[in-house]
Parts: structure tokens; C-alpha cells; sequence
């Protein structure tokens, strides 16, 4: 920093009846009155800071098929392909962030959008995949959900050779079902009527695979997201008519699923707006129905 040559004629500070320490500060506070104007003035807002980097750092999870799985390098599924599509349209380069899943949600937006892991990564400048839900956005007011995209919701695969259709829940007594483990769905299917249909359930480690599981014929149906359901079946071409989709209102479920968006740093407005723009332009483009469609999947109104 450069101080004026007039500083060096100022006045020598008077010290009479106080001590060295308050004189010296009497001395440093008019410098420092000096300075912080032009550090605010030079210090960049969270946009400017981010074109600046010329790279959009965005956070989606590991193994989440079909939303974004693989390997770091070479990850794929709809939130990667949302992610490049939102740095394009930003005129940015894209760097990918992928976590592994805390204990909840409230956790994986301490980790990956407002702190950062305490292993030494994050956070990010944006997280997909977070629910729009007003109870979760109180309980963690360091962040901004904005910018919904899709409606996630559970729907029930059967296979319409062994169970033509699904009225209740009873309907499934006695078939073999599935389920992700550790995922609401499996919960609300293995706890409906006492455990009514507990000992039926089979628990798979993705939704994916629980889907796989009705193709290859080892279970009759399969309570899962839509979108896990619909991208195991776009790959099975004429087969694909041999399933159905429907719904299966159980307790703690929402009937009509639940928004999905994105989460930035509450003070972050400025990439909020960015961000927000990005995703109307891909929408009005037809570009953001394009990735739903070229991932087997339905865009729905968030």
C-alpha cells in the first residue's frame, strides 16, 4: 500500500496522560480510516468473484443414479448434464463437486454450500438436488433454495404380466417387492398396516437396482422415485409395455411429491439471479426439456 507524503508531516500525536498503547492506536486509526474505503471498493461480489475464476463450482452426489454416478472424471446422469448446461449458459466452465451423502440433508448444506467438510472440501457455489421446502430452508437459514427444476416423486413399478393393476397396498400382499435402502420409500412400504407387507420386501442398495430387480424378474414390483424408474426402462425398448407406473398413496408420502432446486450461500444474491436466469433461458430454449428426454425422464412442473 501507498501512503501519501503528506502522511509523513502529520502532526505528532499528543500523549499526555495516556498510555503507549492508546497512543499508538490513536495513530493507526487514521490510517486505517484511510484504507478501508478502497478495500471495499476492490473487494469482489460472490458473481464478479466467480466470472473472475472463470469456473462454476457445483456440488452433486455420488452414486445417485440417475441424477449424477460414475466416476469423478467421467460422472453422468441428469444433474451433471444440468450442471454443464447452467455453466454454459453462464459462459463458464463447469467444475463438478461430488459428495458422498451425510447423515441428512441439513448436514450435506453445512458440508457443500456454507461451511465446507471438515475433511477439507467445499463448498461449492451451488448444490443441486435440495428439496424446496420451506421447514428445511428455516432450519437452515445460512442458505437460499431457489430455482426449482423437476418434482421428484415415488412411484410404484409393477410388472403388469404378474399384477395387471394397483387399487391399494393390499393388492401386494404375498408378491415380492423392493426397495432402496435407507430411502423413505422403503420405510413407508415396509411400515404400512403394522408391517403388513414387511417380510416381502427385498432392499437394494440404489432404487436403480431395485427397478433392475422387476426387469430381471426377481421382484414383481418396485417402490421408487419416478426417475429412477423411467431410466432403467428407457433402456428396455418394446419390453418397456410390459411396466407400469402407479401411484401408491402411503402414510408420509406426499401425494404429489415434492420441488426440487438448488442451494447457494444466503448473501449470495447476485449468483442467485444468475443462476435463476440461466435456468429460464434453457427452459424458454426447450434445452432443459431436451436433458429430461435424452435421460429417459418426464419434465414435470416443479
Amino acid at each position: 500500500m501507498t501512503i501519501s507524503p503528506n502522511a509523513a508531516q502529520a502532526q505528532p500525536v499528543k500523549t499526555a496522560g495516556i498510555g503507549r498503547r492508546q497512543a499508538a492506536l490513536a495513530m493507526v486509526l487514521p490510517l486505517l480510516a484511510g484504507v478501508a474505503p478502497v478495500s471495499a471498493q476492490t473487494e469482489l461480489s460472490d458473481l464478479a468473484r466467480i466470472r473472475a475464476s472463470g469456473m462454476l463450482k457445483v456440488a452433486v452426489y455420488k452414486d445417485n443414479a440417475p441424477l449424477s454416478s460414475g466416476a469423478a472424471n467421467d460422472m453422468q446422469g441428469l444433474d451433471v448434464a444440468l450442471a454443464q448446461a447452467l455453466a454454459r449458459q453462464m459462459n463458464l466452465s463447469l467444475s463438478l463437486l461430488p459428495f458422498d451423502a451425510g447423515e441428512n440433508m441439513n448436514d450435506d448444506l453445512r458440508n457443500m454450500v456454507w461451511r465446507g467438510h471438515y475433511l477439507g472440501y467445499g463448498p461449492a457455489d451451488v448444490m443441486l438436488q435440495v428439496p424446496v421446502d420451506k421447514y428445511l430452508m428455516q432450519k437452515n437459514r445460512q442458505v437460499m433454495v431457489l430455482a426449482p427444476y423437476m418434482r421428484q416423486s415415488l412411484v410404484l413399478l409393477h410388472d403388469t404380466r404378474r399384477l395387471a393393476d394397483v387399487v391399494a397396498p393390499e393388492d401386494l400382499k404375498g408378491l415380492p417387492l423392493a426397495a432402496e435402502r435407507g430411502a423413505g420409500a422403503a420405510s413407508a412400504l415396509m411400515g404400512y398396516g403394522g408391517g403388513l407387507l414387511r417380510t416381502q420386501v427385498g432392499i437394494y442398495n440404489t432404487g436403480v437396482e431395485a427397478v433392475q430387480a422387476v426387469v430381471d424378474g426377481k421382484a414383481v414390483a418396485a417402490y421408487v422415485t419416478r426417475a429412477q424408474a423411467e431410466s432403467v426402462l428407457a433402456h428396455h425398448g418394446p419390453r418397456r409395455g410390459d411396466y407400469r407406473l402407479s401411484p401408491l398413496v402411503l402414510s408420509g408420502v406426499p401425494d404429489n411429491g415434492w420441488p426440487v432446486g438448488m442451494a447457494i450461500k444466503a448473501e449470495h444474491q447476485a449468483l442467485g439471479q444468475a443462476l435463476e436466469t440461466a435456468l429460464q433461458a434453457l427452459r424458454n430454449s426447450g434445452e432443459l426439456l431436451a436433458i429430461f428426454r435424452q435421460q429417459g425422464m418426464t419434465l414435470t412442473a416443479p
